[in-house]
C-alpha cells in the first residue's frame, strides 16, 4: 500500500505539470495546444543533449533546457499560433503540425534509440521498508513545488492578475489595457517550460525516445476533460485520480493495462459530464 501511495503521487505530480500546463494555455488563450507533448520532450532530449553532447553540468544544462523550451514556446504562439487566432481548427492544425515537425526533427538528430537523461539523485530511499529512486522523489518534490510557486505568481503578482483577469473576460481586460497578446507569449511560456520540466525529471525513470510526445498529450487531454477545460484545480485533482487510478492497475492487474485508464476515464466523463468536474472556468 505504501507504495502505491508513493509511485502514485510520483505519476500523479508528472502528470499535473503537464496537465496544469496544457490547461493554463487553454484557459488564458482558449488554444487546444497539441504541441504541447513536445515540450515535454524536447526538455528531456535538450538535458541529454546539453550533458551528454556538450558536456554541461547536468544542472544547467536542465536549466537551459527548460529556458529555450520556453522560448520556443512563445516563438510558436507569436509566429505561428497568433495570425491562426480567429480559427479554432487552423490552431488545432498548426500545433498538431508542429508536434510532427519537432518528432521527425528528433529522429533526424538523435534517432529511433532509448537515450539516458541522467538522473539528478542516483541513489534509493528507504520509506517504510519501501526502496524508492531518488529521481522520483525528486520529481514529486518538484513538482509540487513549481505548482504552488505558480499558483502565488497568478494570486500575488502584478503580471499574474493580469493573466487572471485575461481568462476571466479577455474583452473587459483589453478595455483596461491589459496587451493581451503579451500575456499569451508569457503564458505559452510557462506552459511550455513546467512541461519540458516535466521531462527533464521523468526522462531518468521513463522513456526517452522522438514519440515520447504522444502519450503526454493523451494524458494532459484526458486529465483536462476530466477535471474541466481551462480549470487548474480541475487539472490537478484530476491528475491525482489518474496517476492513483493506473497505479493501483498496474499494481493490481498489469502494468500493460494502465493506458486505458485515461482513455476510459475520458469517454466516461463525455458521457455523463462532459463539462468535468469542476466544468469550464477561468484558469483560477
Amino acid at each position: 500500500m505504501l507504495e502505491i501511495l508513493i509511485v502514485g503521487a510520483v505519476s500523479s505530480a508528472i502528470y499535473a505539470m503537464l496537465a496544469v500546463g496544457f490547461t493554463l494555455i487553454f484557459g488564458v488563450a482558449r488554444v487546444l495546444n497539441l504541441a504541447h507533448g513536445t515540450f515535454y520532450a524536447l526538455g528531456a532530449y535538450g538535458t541529454y543533449f546539453f550533458t551528454a553532447q556538450m558536456q554541461l553540468p547536468l544542472l544547467p544544462a536542465a536549466l537551459l533546457a527548460v529556458a529555450l523550451v520556453a522560448v520556443f514556446g512563445i516563438g510558436v504562439e507569436r509566429v505561428l499560433i497568433r495570425p491562426m487566432r480567429g480559427s479554432q481548427l487552423a490552431m488545432l492544425m498548426i500545433t498538431l503540425a508542429v508536434a510532427l515537425v519537432v518528432e521527425q526533427a528528433l529522429f533526424l538528430t538523435f534517432g529511433s534509440e532509448y537515450r539516458n537523461v541522467p538522473a539528478f539523485i542516483d541513489r534509493k530511499f528507504s520509506i517504510g521498508g519501501v526502496d524508492v529512486g531518488g529521481a522520483r522523489l525528486l520529481a514529486l518534490g518538484v513538482g509540487v513545488l513549481l505548482i504552488g510557486s505558480l499558483w502565488l505568481f497568478i494570486q500575488r503578482t502584478r503580471l499574474g492578475s493580469a493573466i487572471l483577469a485575461i481568462s476571466q473576460d479577455p474583452v473587459a481586460a483589453q478595455y483596461m489595457g491589459i496587451p493581451s497578446d503579451r500575456i499569451f507569449a508569457v503564458v505559452m511560456g510557462i506552459s511550455a517550460a513546467l512541461a519540458a520540466a516535466a521531462g527533464v525529471l521523468a526522462g531518468p525513470f521513463l522513456t526517452v525516445q522522438p514519440t515520447m510526445w504522444l502519450l503526454p498529450i493523451v494524458k494532459a487531454f484526458a486529465i483536462v476533460v476530466v477535471g474541466g477545460l481551462g480549470s487548474i484545480p480541475g487539472s490537478i485533482l484530476a491528475a491525482l485520480m489518474l496517476g492513483y487510478a493506473e497505479t493501483i492497475v498496474g499494481y493490481t492487474i498489469s502494468s500493460a493495462w494502465t493506458e486505458i485508464v485515461s482513455v476510459l476515464a475520458t469517454l466516461l466523463m463525455l458521457v455523463f459530464r462532459p463539462a468535468g468536474i469542476f466544468g469550464r472556468r477561468a484558469a483560477f
